[in-house]
């Protein structure tokens, strides 16, 4: 490979993590309410960075959106929290589907792969928030347990919605954008 053609790889890899932090951004203002809590896009952008990006870059570029959601809404350190968990749902997605994203032609079982890397990654985020809403209910806002467990059990249903749809919706999304990203060069062969 050239010199010039590492740099402009180089280049469109930059900026397809800026978009993709941009992105998910920006989902997180797609919502509306739910049984106490908020149905999202947020989370199947966060899977789509893992597919598109591996599972470092996405974490960062996952994370890093939300974290600004989080900061500009108004939610202050649980952004911190956030970055963690939504980043969390890349990494996982990532590292178990990258590598066959990769490729140029998908088999039927990289296809496969890909739900299954997006439900690992949307279910982690599930058991990342059940954690975070019940350690804020019992030890930040001293619900009791009682009141912790009623606290989670009214944002798992939302939460179970926004893990089905990030499920079906990044593998759509990724077959989608999956051939224009070889043809930029944005990834090897595979």
């Amino acid at each position: 490979m050239s010199t010039r053609s590492t740099e402009s790889t180089r280049t469109y890899r930059l900026t397809v993590c800026g978009l993709m932090t941009a992105l998910a951004f920006v989902a997180n203002y797609i919502r509306f309410p739910f049984l106490g809590s908020q149905i999202t896009v947020s989370n199947t952008l966060c899977v789509l960075c893992g597919l598109i990006l591996g599972p470092w870059a996405g974490f960062v570029t996952a994370g890093a959106g939300n974290f600004l959601y989080d900061l500009i809404a108004g939610y202050g350190v649980e952004g911190l929290i956030t970055f963690v968990s939504k980043g969390a749902i890349a990494m996982v997605a990532g590292l178990i589907c990258h590598k066959a994203m990769k490729k140029r032609t998908l088999a039927p079982k990289d296809r496969t792969m890909l739900f299954v890397g997006a439900a690992a990654g949307a279910v982690t985020y599930v058991a990342l928030y059940m954690l975070k809403t019940f350690c804020f209910g019992l030890w930040v806002k001293g619900l009791g347990m009682e009141g912790t467990f009623v606290s989670m059990g009214s944002k798992l249903p939302a939460s179970l919605i926004n893990a089905i749809f990030a499920t079906i919706g990044a593998p759509v999304l990724m077959n989608a954008v999956h051939l224009p990203l070889h043809r930029l060069g944005i990834w090897g062969k595979g």
